[in-house]
């Protein structure tokens, strides 16, 4: 049975410590970490000149481009993380897993990691471990569609979803068009607006079912 785990990894562990010590106040969000690509990551922090000057003094980050102008309270850059990361996506890719989110503050990283089963888990958990991770589990869902629990996506769906979130595919106006869409993910156009058809389907579908009526008003 498919299954979402959350966990937390202190960030000297597994990278952007020194940026942690340097700007407390800092934060990440990424979307899928998907392959080998380098993820785009949005950050935030007291202004963007001391974050920028933070990670490109950590060694274990490279700044590949900036993709905002820092008008903004946050700010969209490409980042190239260190070994540890990349070893940590191995693991998890090894053994049949994607990292659907992942997150820091305070000094610690958040992340969110698909499994085919709880055996597939447990052995990327006990990897983890080998490796010194020092990783902390807050939370296990199996995504038994019987219970109503966890998503209606299949594992391509959801880091296709998250990636489009994260993008500005569906923001109004929209930051990001389908065709860059498709070449962020490396597939073709007519591949992703059948995806992206297709989740919408089974999303709607999954809350069609799970809901009679409406629950708010249009604003």
């Amino acid at each position: 049975m498919t299954t979402v785990v959350e966990l937390e990894i202190p960030a000297d562990a597994f990278g952007i410590s020194r940026t942690f010590e340097q700007v407390p106040t800092f934060e990440f969000q990424v979307g899928g970490m998907i392959g080998d690509a380098p993820p785009l990551v949005w950050v935030s922090g007291p202004d963007r000149a001391t974050v920028e000057e933070a990670l490109e003094a950590d060694p274990s980050v490279e700044v590949l481009t900036n993709l905002t102008d820092g008008t903004d309270d946050r700010w969209l850059y490409r980042l190239e993380f260190g070994r540890q990361v990349k070893l940590f996506q191995q693991l998890v890719a090894e053994n049949s897993g994607a990292v659907l989110e992942a997150s820091g503050r305070d000094g610690t990283w958040t992340l969110r990691l698909l499994f085919d089963d709880r055996d597939a888990l447990s052995n990327a958990h006990a990897l983890f471990e080998q490796y010194s991770f020092r990783t902390v589990v807050t939370r296990v869902t199996s995504m038994d569609g019987a219970s109503g629990e966890g998503s209606p996506l299949t594992k391509t769906q959801y880091e296709t979803v998250i990636k489009a979130y994260e993008l500005g595919y569906f923001d109004v106006p929209r930051k990001v068009t389908l065709q860059e869409l498709a070449a962020e993910l490396d597939v073709s156009h007519q591949a992703l607006s059948e995806r992206l058809r297709r989740s919408h389907a089974a999303l709607v579908s999954a809350e069609l079912s799970n809901r009679m009526a409406p629950t708010g008003v249009d604003p």
